[in-house]
């Protein structure tokens, strides 16, 4: 067991912890936070139903995206795309056996790796280019599409140029498994590729990364247009008990004022 096998895979765990940790945090806050106005976007469905229907819409297809930006659309789609295929395609690395359709997913995913860096390079291009997304822009922004580029870019050199020795990756994952600490590749950029992940684990449940659940309670989204056939009851208006227009002080203040008014009428000349 060396130095390298414990540390790395003690990095592996603590990533994913608090990956899971604020996650589930997160989850909890938005649950917990109230909707205290009826604020569906029209036009929105009167059902259940076909409030489920819009979610996976807006959700899949980003059917709002669509509407609002068409550009947006189809770079924050083609991005969306080529990652999922990428992470299906890095299941080969943490099953055994590997699947068939794993198995047969592996060129659709060898294309999507080229595709991913250059949907990123739009987006950042996007935020440094058009004078409104500049002024809207935090670091926080720019964080996350270089880190997810830096993922993108080390991963695709990798797997192209510099070759790594498959058998030690996929040794490390699957010892992670029975906590057997296996030793990692120790090519560079295999380290860099593996430390870009764990940050971007650690740093998705606090960040804007972390919308895909979040649409599920936003008041636009998951509120039904019912508003003639039920109302809306604000959680937050609870009773509050009334208070006397003018305080002891307010009272003390005024009566003072009125003195005054009395003692300036002694020296009023115009009567």
């Amino acid at each position: 067991m060396s130095f390298a096998g414990v540390f790395f895979s003690l990095l592996a765990y603590a990533a994913l912890l608090l990956f899971v940790i604020g996650l589930i945090a997160r989850i909890i806050f938005y649950a917990k936070t109230p909707t205290p106005l009826k604020i569906p976007i029209t036009p929105a469905p009167k059902t259940a139903f076909g409030v489920f229907l819009r979610m996976l819409a807006d959700l899949f297809l980003f059917r709002r995206v669509l509407r609002s930006n068409l550009w947006l659309w189809a770079g924050a789609g083609i991005f969306h795309i080529c990652l999922w295929l990428v992470i299906i395609r890095h299941l080969r690395y943490f099953l055994y056996p590997v699947p068939d359709w794993v198995m047969a997913m592996q060129d659709v995913g060898y294309y999507a790796g080229y595709a991913m860096p250059f949907a990123l390079l739009f987006l950042l291009a996007r935020r440094l280019w058009y004078e409104k997304e500049v002024y809207i822009s935090t670091f926080a922004d720019y964080f996350a599409l270089l880190l997810l580029f830096t993922i993108a870019c080390t991963g695709l050199w990798m797997t192209y140029h510099g070759r790594v020795f498959l058998i030690d990756v996929k040794a490390f994952i699957l010892g992670l498994y029975s906590f057997s600490f296996k030793p990692p590749s120790t090519h560079p950029l295999f380290i860099i590729h593996l430390l870009s992940v764990f940050t971007l684990l650690v740093y998705f449940p606090w960040s804007k990364l972390l919308h895909a659940p979040g649409i599920f309670f936003s008041p636009s989204f998951f509120q039904k247009h019912n508003i003639e056939k039920k109302r809306h009851i604000n959680p937050w208006d609870y009773d509050v008990e009334p208070e006397p227009f003018y305080t002891l002080k307010d009272k003390e203040i005024l009566a003072d004022l009125k003195k005054r008014a009395a003692e300036m009428k002694k020296y009023d000349r115009t009567k």
